[in-house]
């Protein structure tokens, strides 16, 4: 299952992480964690945000994958389920 991770980071938190030289190695654990098909970082409604895609064998992993970004940057996560154009192209086959 592929999904648009979309994390917004507390901004005490991140202030916070980057005062102390932590915020890099965070990341850095958490992209390996996470391993995302991609990634894109910047400013989304007023937040640091992050964008990720990521794909999931089985749901059941969400919890153990997002967690950090929870714990650690104290983010607001949204998971929307999403497609590349081959998925979309099969799907809509199986629906006519």
């Amino acid at each position: 299952m592929r999904l648009l991770v979309k994390a917004n980071v507390d901004t005490e938190r991140a202030n916070e992480a980057i005062r102390s030289g932590r915020m890099q190695e965070m990341l850095k654990e958490t992209m390996e964690r996470i391993k995302p098909e991609a990634a894109y970082f910047g400013p989304l409604d007023g937040h640091r945000t992050m964008l990720l895609v990521v794909d999931l064998p089985d749901s059941s992993l969400l919890p153990p994958t997002l967690d950090s970004l929870y714990t650690e940057l104290n983010a607001y996560v949204e998971v929307t389920p999403i497609m590349n154009l081959e998925e979309l192209q099969r799907g809509l086959a199986q629906s006519g």
